[in-house]
């Protein structure tokens, strides 16, 4: 691993663009207590002038939002924005010799034809950043100074399937992949929208965005395909919930081969025996037993029977689904502790 480690025993410096929705804010909280490295800047679009404390009272930091306009000042730069927006300033940032970790969708595909399709958006041929998921790719993290942070649902998605797609010493074939994905309501941002207010969505439950949400690409990608000519058949549905924070995926899996409930266990546990933030449990797992934490929770709930598996993961979408992740992503480039910071 590239060791980049603290200069003369200074923390490394830090900003957060994005500052003031869920993620950016969890970003700083974070940070706040991380002892290899310090904040420099906080930037917020829309509460520019504003302090984080008055947005976040429960967090002690007065820091003032400013707005972003080009500097590069800091060693180290998180982008917390909405996609779209990190296409033009991740270049400069790279281009001035900054570390620089993203979690928006902007460069996380490879194909920009994908990229349209899901995202409604245009980006250039050459927007592609390593996919920066620890437990697939900790060495291309380790020696990257610019990462694409993974999307919350795909987190949860990928970490419940990679094995079965990524593990070695096992002859099955995945024939599909039936996913059930609900959210809390975080997952859809700080911004106000009436569908999302409390009472529309108490004691309330929806599916939205179905076959066409645009992490269904990055977890194909991720597991070796693409959403363009898959290599098994995939139906997402992803839906939200009257909770505030928390990922929960049912994913319900044909297969040919032969497979049981032993050689399924124990290809799990080997797989993420160096991931210190996936735990394989014996038993059911809940959005509760993951909430507030970088954990990723995975259980085998039912088979291998006759050619079919059910596996359930469940993650804190703000954290293991982004900020979380993003500060495991600065750990792995400056050759720390994996879990500093985050435990």
């Amino acid at each position: 691993m590239q060791q980049k480690e603290m200069q003369d025993g200074k923390p490394r410096s830090v900003s957060v663009i994005g500052a003031s929705g869920y993620s950016g804010a969890e970003l700083v909280r974070l940070l706040l207590r991380h002892p290899a490295v310090e904040i420099d800047t906080l930037y917020a679009f829309s509460q520019t002038g504003k302090r984080f404390s008055d947005l976040y009272p429960s967090v002690t930091c007065d820091r003032e939002f400013l707005r972003y306009e080009g500097e590069a000042v800091s060693d180290i730069y998180f982008l917390a924005l909405p996609h779209g927006e990190a296409l033009t300033i991740v270049p400069e940032l790279v281009r001035a010799g900054k570390q620089v970790i993203d979690l928006s969708g902007d460069f996380r595909l490879k194909s920009p034809d994908e990229h349209e399709r899901f995202y409604r958006q245009v980006k250039p041929a050459d927007a592609w950043m390593p996919y920066a998921m620890p437990e697939l790719s900790r060495n291309d993290i380790a020696s990257a100074e610019a990462v694409s942070n993974p999307g919350c649902y795909a987190t949860s998605i990928i970490l419940g399937l990679a094995p079965l797609f990524l593990g070695k010493d096992h002859s099955v074939k995945i024939k599909s992949v039936n996913c059930t994905a609900v959210s809390g309501l975080s997952g859809a941002g700080r911004t106000s929208k009436t569908e999302l207010s409390f009472s529309e969505m108490s004691e309330n439950m929806r599916a939205y965005k179905v076959g066409q949400h645009q992490h269904t690409p990055e977890i194909m990608q991720a597991l070796g395909t693409s959403a363009s000519s898959p290599s098994f058949d995939f139906i997402f549905t992803p839906m939200i919930g009257p909770f505030t924070r928390g990922i929960y995926s049912v994913l319900s899996i044909s297969y040919e081969g032969e497979f049981c409930k032993d050689s399924a266990d124990e290809l799990y546990r080997n797989f993420y025996t160096d991931a210190p933030f996936v735990r394989v449990r014996g038993s059911m797992t809940e959005v509760r037993h993951v909430a507030m934490t970088n954990y990723c929770d995975i259980h085998i709930a039912h088979g291998p029977e006759n050619g079919r598996l059910v596996i359930v993961s469940a993650i804190d979408n703000l954290l293991k689904g982004a900020a979380g992740q993003a500060i495991q992503n600065m750990n792995i480039m400056l050759g720390l502790e994996e879990t500093l910071g985050l435990l």
